[in-house]
C-alpha cells in the first residue's frame, strides 16, 4: 500500500472520479475500462473514485465489465444528457432509471452505481428536484446536480430546500471548474462562493474539468491558471471547519506554493490554518470527488511532490 500521511489519505480517499472518456483524453470505452481495471489493482486504489459513464453507454460498456468482480467491482457514476427544459429533463431521468436498473440487474455485484450526475434544465425548481430524488429513491446513488457558476447560489438554495423537503436526501451539487478552453475556467472568487454557499446551506459538492494537477498553476497550452485539486478540496474542508468566508477561501484557492500545503498524520496545515485528519473526515461527506480524465497525472504529480 502507498505510504501517505493520513491527513493526505483523508482528504484524497475515494476522490478521483476516473473520466477518461472525456477531454483532453478522450479514450475509447474500452481503453478507459481496461485503465479503470488497472487503477482498481493499483498501489493508490485508495484515491479512485467512480469510473464517470455517460447513461447512453451502459449497453457498449456491457461487454468490458468482465474484467471487475464483486471484490473489485466497476463503480460508476452515471452521467445523465443536458436537457432544454423540466420536460425533457423528467424524459431522461426515466431513461437514467430504466438504465440502471437493467445494468445492476445484468452485471450483479461486478457493478455498482455510486453517483448520477446530470445538469439542471433552466426551469428547474424544487418540485423537479423532490420528483427527481423520489424517482431515484430505488437506488444507493448519491445525485449531484450541476448549474453554470453564474446560477449556483440559487441551484444550491433549491438543492438545500429539497433535502429538507426529503429526508435522508443526498442530492448535491456539481460545479464546472475547468474544460479545454480558459474561458470554461471560474475565478477563484467564483469557486469561494461556491464552496461557502455549499459549507452554510449545507449541500454535498463534487468537481468536474481542469483538476488534473494538485496544485494552482498557468498552463501555457489553455493560457490560463488552471485550479489545483488540492487546493480545491482543501478550501473546502478548511471552509465548512472555520467558517471562512469568501476572500479567505479564494486566498486558498489562488495559493500556488505547494510548500504551503503540509500533511501529518494528525492533520493538514496551510499558512497558518490547521485542520485536524478526522475533521477532515468529517468535511469530506460534502467535498467530496473530482472528475479527472487522468488518473496518472494526479498520481505522478503527488509523487514529484514527495506526498506519496
Amino acid at each position: 500500500m502507498t505510504s501517505a500521511p493520513a491527513a493526505l489519505r483523508a482528504l484524497l480517499a475515494n476522490a478521483i472520479d476516473y473520466a477518461g472518456l472525456f477531454p483532453p483524453a478522450s479514450l475509447p470505452l474500452e481503453k478507459a475500462l481496461r485503465n479503470q481495471a488497472s487503477y482498481v489493482d493499483s498501489a493508490e486504489t485508495w484515491m479512485l473514485g467512480a469510473f464517470v459513464l455517460p447513461v447512453e453507454q451502459f449497453d457498449t460498456a456491457a461487454p468490458f465489465v468482465g474484467q471487475f468482480d464483486p471484490a473489485h467491482p466497476l463503480r460508476v457514476s452515471a452521467l445523465g444528457r443536458k436537457t432544454d427544459d423540466a420536460e425533457a429533463f423528467r424524459r431522461q431521468l426515466g431513461e437514467i432509471v430504466a438504465a440502471i436498473q437493467k445494468f445492476e440487474i445484468t452485471h450483479g455485484a461486478r457493478v455498482r452505481i455510486e453517483q448520477v450526475e446530470m445538469p439542471l434544465p433552466p426551469d428547474a425548481d424544487a418540485a423537479l428536484l423532490r420528483d427527481a430524488g423520489a424517482a431515484l429513491a430505488f437506488s444507493r446513488a448519491r445525485m449531484f446536480w450541476e448549474t453554470p457558476v453564474a446560477e449556483s447560489a440559487a441551484a444550491m438554495d433549491v438543492i438545500a430546500s429539497q433535502r429538507v423537503r426529503q429526508p435522508g436526501s443526498d442530492a448535491g451539487f456539481k460545479l464546472r471548474t475547468g474544460g479545454t478552453a480558459a474561458a470554461a475556467f471560474p475565478t477563484t472568487a467564483q469557486v469561494a462562493e461556491v464552496l461557502v454557499t455549499g459549507a452554510r446551506h449545507p449541500v454535498p459538492m463534487k468537481f468536474t474539468a481542469g483538476l488534473h494537477h494538485p496544485i494552482r498553476h498557468f498552463n501555457a497550452e489553455i493560457g490560463t491558471k488552471m485550479h489545483g485539486f488540492l487546493n480545491v478540496l482543501g478550501a473546502g474542508v478548511f471552509a465548512r471547519e472555520h467558517g471562512w468566508d469568501v476572500a479567505q477561501t479564494a486566498s486558498m484557492l489562488a495559493d500556488e506554493d505547494p510548500a504551503a500545503l503540509h500533511f501529518f498524520d494528525a492533520g493538514l496545515t496551510w499558512r497558518h490554518w490547521r485542520i485536524a485528519t478526522d475533521r477532515i473526515l468529517v468535511h469530506r461527506q460534502f467535498i467530496t470527488s473530482f472528475g479527472s480524465c487522468s488518473f496518472d497525472e494526479p498520481r505522478d504529480d503527488l509523487r514529484a511532490l514527495h506526498l506519496l
